[in-house]
């Protein structure tokens, strides 16, 4: 009998929220963690996978962009939506004591500071769209606005159009 995992922090959140969701487990035995691997291994389509990134403005302030995991954020459409000059990835190293969770693990929900979020304008028209819960093997399908509601957050253009 599979064991019931234990709630993350994330989930915890949300439950406070009383937003609606749906815990996904994978295994990361087999060390692939990317989106598109953990796509497939929960058996949901990888446009509805998100990755959460945390990233630096030339401000020095911190921001949190979800992007599809296929995609690549677009680091000067990124800068327009949070109205910074030039933003670049956080260094992995830095993930951990910023937010307090691990690189492909990281959940948009219980950072360890609140920073402000921006989900890609795609995931408006899903009807749910899946997270990291805060650990790896662990993930959280929710609606979009839900999301939003969770983080602050607002949708805005962050990916190159293909």
């Amino acid at each position: 009998m599979a064991k019931k995992a234990a709630k993350t922090n994330a989930a915890r959140i949300l439950d406070r929220e009383r937003i609606d969701y749906e815990p996904l487990q994978y295994s990361a035995d087999d060390g692939k963690i990317d989106g598109v691997s953990v796509a497939a291994k929960i058996g949901v389509p990888v446009e509805t996978v998100y990755k959460t990134l945390v990233a630096a403005g030339a401000s020095k302030n911190h921001y949190v962009f979800l992007v599809p995991v296929a995609l690549e954020l677009d680091l000067k459409l990124a800068a327009k939506a949070c109205g910074e000059k030039k933003i670049e990835m956080v260094p992995v190293k830095e993930i951990l004591p910023l937010t307090g969770y691990v690189r492909g693990g990281c959940s948009p929900f219980g950072m360890k500071k609140p920073f402000r979020t921006f989900v890609a304008e795609q995931a408006s028209r899903l009807d749910e769209m899946i997270v990291s819960a805060g650990k790896v093997g662990a993930q959280l399908k929710l609606a979009p606005e839900d999301l939003l509601k969770a983080t602050g957050g607002e949708f805005a253009e962050l990916t190159a159009k293909p």
